[in-house]
């Protein structure tokens, strides 16, 4: 893509900032920060466009997989420009359909953008917004979390999704990648002419560092406020207890280590989240007649720092996990992780043997085996817990605005002269 691919784009970069407007379902919680982060660069004039509110009512909202009313307790509006669009359909929910907002080209037009962003493309507004740029003539970044080991779809699905993507390289301008598992992902399917860029996933390093760092004064404390006793290992889970994040993997594998090997101090294994999968999950623990096995329900994210200071190992054995934002976030209180071979960010955040194990998805007895490994070796569990530090600085806002940067100087005529200066 180059330049005079989007001649109007360059009559329009009469103003100082470069215009960007970002499309996405709603206001989530691991995206707020980032676009704090854009929204003070000094030549980007950021405007976020939510198809609902449903994440920010002041009476919370249900969660349909967490399967509770959630009300996040950190900002999730402060510190960039937005907008919520209208909508004459579904504004209750989030799916495809679900709303359906109007008003995206009027928008478009006499905001005078220079670039649009989409998170995904799964929704009939992003959709929208993709052919209302195209329209008027202005590119269009895209980014979305699919990998090739995403679910099995029949055959008539992939035939429409090959169609499907015959529109997609037509109207996208360039990609941004979360990690190398989405970037082949992009590279499979999409013409080699669209550029790609990375923007790989990232959390708020410096807020969970911070915060994990305080945490740790308090450690015992928290441990006597759980009901732990001191000096035992803690292995920790913490996402939705839905069936493709496959923590009863990790509960098999934790009662599998119990009766097999006489692991000394005995670990404690804690389950955070809720959803459709927990009363399942509570019967097998019950009927193993594990008192080491605590189910601490739903915690919100300024709790999740005590959590992950408390652990020596946290566990995520989904399958179909395009990410894995949690892992970023453990991995700043300097933990050992081990993940399966279909979460997302394994390639690029998981170092076999170096910062944590890799385990085949659904493999229980390599699951108990990688735990044994951890648990048995405390300096190992705290070298590996020092690269878990080391890595995740790779992986930061700032290299996301980089990539960003990197994208718009690309197809923006302009605006890399004046990056420049």
């Amino acid at each position: 893509m180059t330049e005079s691919s989007f001649p109007n784009a360059g009559a329009r970069r009469t103003r100082n900032k470069l215009r960007l407007a970002y499309f996405v379902s709603h206001p989530i919680q691991y995206q707020s920060p980032l676009l704090r982060k854009i929204a003070q660069e000094p030549d980007i004039d950021l405007t976020v466009f939510f198809s609902s509110d449903i994440s920010v009512r002041s009476n919370g909202y249900t969660d349909q997989e967490f399967k509770i009313r959630v009300k996040w307790d950190t900002p999730l509006l402060d510190g960039f420009k937005y907008e919520f669009l209208p909508a004459i359909y579904g504004r209750d929910g989030i799916a495809f359909a679900k709303p359906i907002n109007v008003g995206i080209m009027r928008r478009l037009r006499v905001g005078h953008f220079d670039a649009v962003w989409l998170h995904g493309y799964n929704t009939l507004t992003n959709l929208q917004a993709m052919s209302a740029a195209h329209c008027l003539n202005i590119p269009v970044l895209m980014r979305a979390e699919s990998t090739l080991h995403d679910r099995p779809r029949s055959g008539i699905k992939l035939a429409f999704k090959r169609l499907f993507f015959t529109f997609l390289r037509s109207n996208v301008s360039a990609i941004l990648t979360i990690g190398t598992a989405n970037n082949l992902y992009w590279k499979h399917y999409l013409d080699s002419r669209i550029p790609l860029f990375p923007c790989y996933y990232a959390v708020d390093n410096d807020y969970f560092q911070s915060s994990c760092s305080t945490a740790s004064e308090c450690r015992e404390n928290f441990r006597r406020f759980l009901g732990l006793e001191a000096g035992r290992p803690v292995i920790l889970f913490a996402a939705k207890l839905i069936r493709r994040k496959r923590c009863i993997d990790l509960l098999n594998a934790f009662l599998q280590l119990s009766i097999t090997t006489a692991l000394f101090p005995t670990p404690y294994l804690l389950i955070v989240g809720d959803g459709e999968e927990r009363a399942a999950l509570e019967l097998v623990a019950t009927q193993a007649h594990s008192i080491d096995v605590r189910f601490l329900g739903f915690r919100n994210q300024s709790e999740l720092p005590q959590l992950y200071d408390l652990c020596d190992v946290f566990v995520l054995p989904s399958v179909d996990e395009p990410w894995g934002l949690a892992v970023n976030e453990v991995m700043n209180a300097g933990r050992a992780v081990i993940v399966s071979d279909e979460v997302g960010c394994q390639k690029d955040l998981v170092h076999h043997n170096v910062n944590g194990r890799v385990i085949r998805a659904r493999n229980v007895h390599s699951l108990a085996e990688s735990l044994r490994i951890v648990l048995e070796c405390e300096q190992m569990r705290r070298d590996m817990g020092a690269q878990s530090l080391r890595i995740i600085q790779d992986f930061s806002f700032g290299q996301n605005i980089a990539g960003i940067r990197q994208a718009l100087q690309v197809l923006v005529p302009g605006f890399s002269a004046r990056c420049s200066q």
